[in-house]
């Protein structure tokens, strides 16, 4: 166990005992964020995806109650929140959503529980694209399914709290996110097709390199509407190309071959968006042959594929994505580097020999405070296993 596990674990169970007294048998469970390798935006068009889970994660010191009483303590906030069982209307405050919503769907599934306490908290930064609201979800579903023995297993884990983001956060999310924090493996990445939900995977030795994020720290507003309308130029194309092929349910049943010969019927921006998602899709499955040969740098250079698609084609860069990715083709330790997640803000995700992170972190560092004033936060990520419980 890494020394941020164990001192995130010690501090998290010093939190609960501050809140809940030390009179209560409480158990420890910890649940990763997640990265995403390559396959950007080809989720909601049921093609493959290519996550791991990383060292980043939430962690719940959890017990049951006599009562149907829950309480819990975001310890990172310094906020609590009280509810009955018999009451899941949602509170002003955002951030128990995401737990109503996991009680919510155990109740939607006739299961039973009594009340809980409940202290959280952990180092999944808000906002950077590592989807500590998935962390969250599967971790306090899988503590309750420990807890209250309701016998789910791992998909039930994942698919509930994607339904529970869907239906009471009120955010349409994929499923990705959950999976990844779910069924993670240390020093692999996972091949999850987003149409079966079938998955394989892949080694990700992490000897020679290191994953390093650089975040934005900005998020363009554009970001909600254009994915929206991003989906509805994904569903144009699909209409034209099932024409051609009635076998063509989503852009994933078709190819890039196909999609060129109709490219004047698609008209300039529908090609340009399906182009990318039918060569995206492909462009996961040629990566995962590279991993099997071990050979990271023609796998980085199918990261800088991506990046280049997203920001001409599927245009969901902004323009400091892509001055620290453009920043990272001058640099020789750096054999990969694109936007990582829906776009317009975030980060980016760049493969780093582990002799040249110091000098790659300091340069990105400078280069963005003197190009945009702003400071430039970077993460170092190791790919670990998924949720599970750690005391």
């Amino acid at each position: 166990m890494a020394a941020t596990d164990s001192s995130l674990i010690a501090s998290i169970k010093e939190k609960y005992i501050e809140k809940f007294g030390s009179d209560h048998d409480f158990q420890v469970f910890r649940s990763p964020g997640r990265i995403n390798l390559i396959g950007e935006h080809t989720d909601y068009n049921n093609g493959f995806v290519l996550p791991a889970s990383v060292d980043k994660a939430v962690y719940f010191a959890i017990s049951s109650r006599d009562d149907n009483q829950v309480k819990l303590y975001a310890a990172d906030l310094d906020e609590t929140y009280s509810f009955s069982l018999d009451d899941l209307s949602k509170p002003e405050s955002s951030w128990p959503h995401y737990q109503l919503g996991i009680v919510e769907q155990i109740q939607k599934r006739g299961l039973e529980i009594s009340g809980f306490q409940a202290a959280f908290g952990g180092n999944v930064p808000v906002g950077a694209g590592l989807s500590s609201s998935a962390a969250l979800e599967c971790c306090l579903l899988f503590a309750l399914n420990d807890i209250f023995g309701l016998g789910l297993g791992r998909l039930d884990i994942v698919k509930m709290s994607q339904k529970a983001e869907n239906e009471y956060v009120g955010v349409q999310c994929g499923i990705m996110d959950q999976f990844a924090s779910a069924f993670g493996v240390s020093e692999s990445v996972m091949r999850l097709d987003c149409r079966s939900l079938d998955m394989e995977y892949f080694p990700f030795p992490m000897d020679e390199y290191m994953i390093v994020l650089c975040d934005t720290s900005v998020k363009h507003s554009l970001a909600s509407s254009e994915y929206n309308t991003r989906r509805l130029e994904c569903e144009q194309g699909v209409e034209i190309l099932k024409k051609y092929d009635p076998a063509i349910q989503s852009l994933r049943d078709a190819s890039p071959e196909l999609v060129e010969a109709h490219k004047d019927e698609l008209g300039d921006v529908v090609y340009r968006r399906c182009k990318f998602i039918t060569e995206e899709i492909q462009r996961v499955l040629d990566a995962c042959d590279l991993l099997v040969q071990g050979n990271l740098p023609a796998f980085g250079a199918k990261m800088y594929e991506t990046h280049d698609g997203l920001q001409h084609e599927y245009e969901v860069s902004c323009p400091e994505l892509d001055f620290l990715v453009l920043k990272t083709r001058e640099n020789a330790d750096v054999v990969g580097s694109r936007m990582m997640g829906g776009g317009f803000g975030g980060c980016t995700i760049n493969l780093v020999k582990k002799n040249g992170v110091d000098a790659f972190e300091e340069e990105m560092i400078l280069a963005y405070k003197k190009e945009y004033d702003i400071d430039l936060p970077c993460y170092r990520v190791k790919i670990t296993d998924g949720t599970g419980e750690v005391l």
